[in-house]
């Protein structure tokens, strides 16, 4: 009785069969293990964009932009006090 994946052939087309046989179990496992990866990869990346585009909306950067720009003019003395806190009303609304 012979084994399994063993021909009991100790020739050189045995010896072939053998590795031509496992170096196709091993590109299968290759092969898998690069799809796994790749949708891992694909899914890891889109999970970023919708975390990084639901927690900074462009609306939210253009305002952050809008009062930073205010509070600098106010800083260097460009607008009065009364009018940074008009339009600090006016980018929140």
């Amino acid at each position: 009785m012979m084994g399994y994946g063993f021909n009991g052939s100790w020739g050189a087309g045995g010896l072939l069969s053998d590795l031509l046989s496992l170096a196709f179990l091993v590109a299968i496992v290759v092969g898998v293990v690069l799809v796994v990866r790749a949708v891992l990869t694909s899914q890891a990346r889109s999970g970023e964009a919708w975390r990084s585009s639901a927690a900074n909306p462009p609306r939210a950067q253009e305002t952050s932009s809008a009062f930073q720009i205010l509070e600098e003019r106010y800083a260097r003395g460009e607008i009065d006090r009364q009018e940074f806190l008009d339009r600090r009303l006016d980018l929140r609304s």
